[in-house]
């Protein structure tokens, strides 16, 4: 997720050594006896490693992890790019990149942040008053437009508030935008360009296809919560460092309770016990299993579930978003861009979108001599980009670059890369997002259970979707409920609030105008049930 954009201070942390955590090898299970377990984890993310570590810090140390890939760390993923002086490459992130909303002394710290410190994880400030801005010509200044939505945000966002508190109906943050006084026209691209820059960014969705109540809200929760700093992650084991390392609290080298290389294709649940078949033929039997997919892959139908999930379930699944965030790497023989400054807004003449931030790593704090910049597309046009071959989108990027920067010859990069996070069978998609129209108890059915298959990750977190910190709250509360019902405790304390039993779900959920009012007094003057050749 991309930061939200406030001014922030300057965090330094060195780089620390964390212990390699290693899989035993997977071995097929042709007589289909399934292996017996307490609690089997799908997925090896923040939220699957923090669900893991709650068991283990309640004394049930009986589950096994099952992870996709032949990593830990699930949507923190990094990869080599490029080359050092030196020959050896840089590391980039693909995924998460920001430590957001840090926290403020004697407040609330948030947890990614203290686990950044704890494993000195390599960070450094984002500074969003370093901008600058261009168009089709070149540089040109549109910066106060930005200061312009702010404006309009603070008002629209005292407005989400009060709908919140008085239980009125949500609406598209357009539509609270608009109200506030910010209304681009579509032709006006300077003010789109602004707009992409403020809400798209971190949202991954345009204002239309976001919701006016929980969008404010989400951002409400971590930067006025914790803080309005976030800060950028440059360490070279990668951010899922800290994922890592948190494994090696209560996994050993060769533990053979973790399962890598381990693709889940069925799970079979019940009010007494979970299932889950993988691709090699292999089983696990569980008491209970606290799935971590993403949005994303439960939206695909990757993995059949037996019996089908029940359609309070479908309907929450299917009802939130799940957004696809692309970062496009390029790397020069010498930086042409100015390196004292940390961003790029770019407002295409044609479309919103397009290739519209740019972001040094040259920059001094950052990777300093990489001559390594980064444009981030999100939406329809990182499904556009997938599409294409490397070659193609390349020449796009550049083609914006040398709008950019009319009077300097651009060279050929020397690397290029992006992912394809639509594409990725353990992920489909970045991060969730609220569409406008959802509430609170819709979202309560994307987490609950059902039977003993529990459900956590940063989409299932009604505060902090789409954060990295979501994931770990919601993964830390699924283990330790999961823990509580092994044990026959009744109840888990959280502060001054319990958690007792199972997790609620409402079905059915009820709209906000009972048939009654489908009158010709509101404008409803003929059924929408009718069927033609009714009597």
């Amino acid at each position: 997720m991309a930061p939200n954009n406030f001014k922030i201070g300057v965090v330094a942390v060195l780089a620390g050594w964390i212990p390699s955590i290693t899989a035993a090898p997977v071995s097929s299970n042709s007589d289909q006896t399934c292996r017996k377990t307490s609690v089997a984890i799908l997925g090896a993310g923040m939220a699957g490693i923090t669900a893991a570590q709650a068991l283990h810090n309640a004394s049930v140390s009986d589950f096994v992890i099952i992870e996709y890939n032949d990593r830990i760390g699930g949507r923190a993923w990094h990869g080599d790019f490029g080359k050092k002086s030196d020959g050896s490459p840089y590391v980039i992130e693909y995924g998460c990149n920001w430590i957001q909303g840090l926290g403020n002394p004697g407040g609330p710290e948030n947890p990614v942040y203290t686990l950044a410190k704890k494993y000195h994880l390599a960070n450094t400030y984002s500074d969003y008053d370093s901008i600058l801005t261009y168009d089709e010509t070149g540089f040109t200044d549109f910066s106060g437009l930005i200061d312009e939505y702010g404006t309009a945000y603070d008002k629209a966002a005292a407005k989400a508030g009060r709908l919140l508190v008085q239980n009125l109906q949500d609406q598209t943050m357009r539509a609270g935008l608009s109200t506030a006084g910010w209304n681009p026209k579509h032709g006006d691209m300077k003010k789109q360009a602004a707009e992409w820059w403020n809400w798209d960014w971190e949202a991954a969705f345009p204002p239309e296809e976001s919701s006016f109540i929980f969008g404010v809200a989400g951002s409400n929760l971590t930067f006025n919560q914790f803080s309005d700093a976030n800060n950028f992650v440059i360490d070279p084991r990668g951010y899922s460092a800290i994922i890592d390392g948190e494994a090696s609290t209560f996994l050993t080298k060769n533990d053979t309770r973790l399962l890598l290389n381990t693709r889940i294709t069925n799970i079979t649940y019940s009010d007494h016990g979970v299932t889950v078949y993988s691709h090699d033929g292999s089983c696990v039997s569980a008491d209970y299993a606290i799935s971590t997919f993403s949005l994303g892959v439960l939206q695909s139908n990757a993995i059949g579930f037996s019996p089908q999930l029940p359609g309070w379930k479908q309907d929450a699944i299917q009802n939130f978003a799940m957004g696809t965030y692309t970062k496009v790497f390029l790397q020069f023989n010498e930086a042409f861009w100015p390196e004292d400054t940390q961003y790029f807004l770019y407002a295409s003449p044609t479309t919103r979108g397009y290739y519209p931030v740019w972001q040094s790593l040259s920059t001094e704090g950052f990777m300093p001599g990489s001559n390594i910049i980064f444009a981030t597309v999100i939406g329809d046009e990182s499904y556009r980009i997938e599409q294409q071959t490397d070659e193609e989108t390349k020449a796009e990027a550049m083609e914006v670059l040398r709008q950019m920067f009319p009077n300097v010859t651009i060279p050929e990069p020397i690397a290029f890369t992006y992912p394809r996070w639509a594409s990725e069978p353990w992920s489909f998609g970045s991060y969730s997002n609220w569409p406008a129209g959802t509430s609170l108890l819709a979202h309560q059915n994307l987490r609950a259970n059902t039977g003993r298959l529990w459900f956590a990750g940063e989409a299932t977190s009604a505060e902090y979707f789409g954060f990295l910190h979501g994931a770990w709250f919601e993964g830390r509360e699924a283990g330790a409920q999961v823990a509580a019902l092994l044990q026959g405790r009744p109840c888990v304390q959280y502060g001054n609030d319990r958690l007792c039993g199972e997790r609620k779900h409402y079905d059915p959920l009820t709209g906000t105008s009972p048939l009654s009012q489908y009158t010709l007094l509101n404008g409803w003057a003929v059924s929408s049930l009718y069927e033609s050749g009714d009597d």
